[in-house]
């Protein structure tokens, strides 16, 4: 059978005349009813509404007319090939598909939501959630005070999902109505800007908010809806065809610009590259520099300006000396010499005989085990108060160093600051797994929902391993695999925060205290490293107690949108690369 038959066989099933005939519905009695030359401001960028405009000259004018910093969509095109033709060289055909789900064939879901509510935006803050999410997706992001609008909100709806236990923003989507923007004969509206923070553990955000925004327009007498998706978003695409949305023959046009380059230039060979080596590569080649992938499994790359050439690993280069180097490596060393600058640091000891080790824990009856040398949270175990766990943890440990640490339990959040050039340029609270209980899924299940979120948002580098630290941990509350957690409780599943073994990472960069942006910039000046991930654990990223627990030589630069952390990199490694123009570098930060 013909692989493409059952594409073909759709499309002729959901093409209707309206979007065979182009030329006849044009010239139509209720086409004429249609405002000319619409086209509707999103915050981001224009909806350019191809077939409202007459003539090919005044669409093309319309499309050139993009504003600098801007993505403007044309969409319903009569005719691409030749809006392409007129200009080819500042023009591009975007690889999207285009979705339209009718009325008639919607099935609602009936079942509540138990762990979010969506509504209308409503605040200041709402607009700032919403352009977070927008930013971690490297997404264009929104001017606020137009998106607060409410003159606006029959042409556009704004939607957000709020979590029920703290009022977070965890997703949003955009609704247009075709018939308040240019009188749509076919009485139809669109889907828009559909994202969900890739750092959430509720499962269903996604359907959940395009099924509110499908109600909210079907309740008022719309037939269809529309939304355009890039060909390669597989897990969106599954998504709305589960939903109910068909793919229709429908295409849009987009100016080249900086915003959409990916789409248009040639490919870059296909490099097997993590994420952390990509964002480095991605912002050398913007700016010209020459790059040659070394190894790739383990991220070696060598960049070369002019009569400058230096090698990384990631965020390692030929700047990190040996000695800097091997002072972060071991994390005994790198305590002593923080503490020696003044810093604060839990107590640390080495773990000796069992006598010794037993007398620790009773000193300090909660305690950390980690091996002495290591990287990624490998052989860490949190909150360790029994001696049974304790000569657990340190057999999970011996797995990746003999030399193990038994160290001082501190309780607070997970904060990870990253210096670059002894500047901090980022800061992130990371959060440890959780799954959230829906009433009817395992907790295999959740998990297995959750593995598939996090790798799809990393690049495939964060997913929670199945192993005796975690059956350690849902063990301890009284789970299992099986288990089956009631709609909206919380299953913390690793003690540790690391984003390697599942852990989520959360800009709070704007709201550091000066006495944590001081520490961290000392402590990458005691361990004399230029570039470097320090690890904090603090009560509150409003105050100024804390303590450092290790210092990472290869930070990974990714995760940390909107903060430009590949960028400041770059700055180091390459000085007069740097634009003059260039107003990115966050020196406000430093008090």
């Amino acid at each position: 059978m013909d692989k493409n038959y059952n594409i073909r066989q759709r499309f002729e099933r959901v093409s209707l005349p309206s979007l065979r005939n182009w030329g006849e519905r044009y010239n139509s009695p209720e086409t004429s009813k249609m405002l000319p030359d619409v086209t509707v401001n999103m915050g981001w960028g224009k909806i350019i509404f191809a077939h409202t405009f007459s003539s090919s000259k005044s669409l093309l004018e319309e499309i050139m007319n993009e504003k600098k910093g801007t993505r403007d969509i044309t969409f319903y095109l009569r005719d691409p090939h030749v809006i392409l033709s007129y200009a080819p060289d500042k023009l591009f055909l975007d690889p999207s598909h285009t979705y339209r789900l009718w009325s008639h064939d919607y099935r609602p879901d009936t079942s509540t939501p138990q762990a979010f509510n969506i509504r209308r935006i409503s605040s200041h803050q709402d607009a700032v959630e919403i352009n977070r999410i927008f930013a971690s997706h490297n997404m264009v992001t929104g001017d606020i005070p137009f998106m607060l609008d409410k003159h606006a909100t029959k042409v556009r709806t704004y939607l957000v999902a709020e979590t029920k236990s703290d009022k977070k923003i965890v997703g949003t989507v955009t609704g247009l109505d075709h018939a308040e923007v240019f009188n749509d004969p076919e009485n139809g509206a669109s889907l828009w800007n559909l994202a969900v923070d890739s750092q959430t553990n509720i499962p269903g955000i996604g359907e959940g908010l395009v099924r509110h925004l499908a109600g909210h327009y079907f309740a008022r007498g719309r037939n269809y809806i529309d939304l355009s998706v890039m060909h390669d978003n597989h897990e969106a695409i599954q998504l709305y065809e589960k939903i109910g949305f068909q793919r229709v023959p429908v295409f849009c046009i987009k100016r080249k610009n900086p915003i959409n380059q990916s789409l248009f230039v040639a490919r870059q060979p296909e490099e097997n590259l993590n994420p952390y080596a990509k964002i480095i590569i991605n912002e050398v080649r913007k700016r010209g520099i020459e790059c040659e992938v070394i190894d790739e499994e383990y991220g070696y790359f060598k960049l070369k300006q002019g009569a400058v050439s230096i090698t990384c690993r990631e965020s390692l280069s030929e700047l990190t000396s040996a000695i800097a180097l091997s002072r972060c490596d071991d994390k005994r060393l790198t305590t002593r010499i923080l503490k020696n600058a003044g810093l604060n640091v839990p107590r640390q000891y080495k773990a000796g005989d069992k006598h010794d080790v037993m007398k620790i824990l009773k000193e300090l009856k909660r305690v950390v085990v980690k091996p002495a040398r290591g990287e990624q949270g490998n052989g860490i175990s949190v909150d360790i108060r029994s001696c049974d766990e304790l000569e657990k943890a340190i057999e999970t440990a011996k797995r990746y160093c003999d030399d193990i640490i038994i160290e001082e339990l501190i309780e607070g959040e997970d904060l990870r600051i990253v210096v670059i050039n002894y500047k901090v340029v980022a800061g992130a609270i990371r959060k440890p797994p959780v799954v959230t209980g829906t009433g009817h899924h395992t907790l295999l299940e959740l998990v297995e929902k959750y593995n598939r979120r996090r790798k799809a948002s990393t690049g495939g580098e964060s997913s929670v391993p199945f192993d005796s630290e975690t059956d350690r941990c849902i063990n301890s509350d009284g789970y299992g695999w099986d288990s089956v957690p009631a709609a909206g409780e919380s299953i913390c599943l690793r003690k540790t925060a690391n984003l390697h073994t599942g852990g989520t990472i959360h800009d709070v960069t704007e709201k550091l205290h000066p006495k944590l942006i001081e520490a961290a910039e000392s402590a990458a000046r005691a361990i004399e490293i230029p570039v470097t991930g320090l690890d904090f654990l603090i009560k509150d990223i409003s105050l100024s107690d804390y303590h450092i627990i290790e210092a990472n030589e290869r930070p990974g630069l990714a995760n940390h949108e909107p903060q430009p952390t590949a960028e400041r990199f770059v700055d180091l490694l390459f000085p007069q690369s740097v634009s003059e123009t260039d107003t990115g570098i966050n020196r406000s930060l430093t008090p």
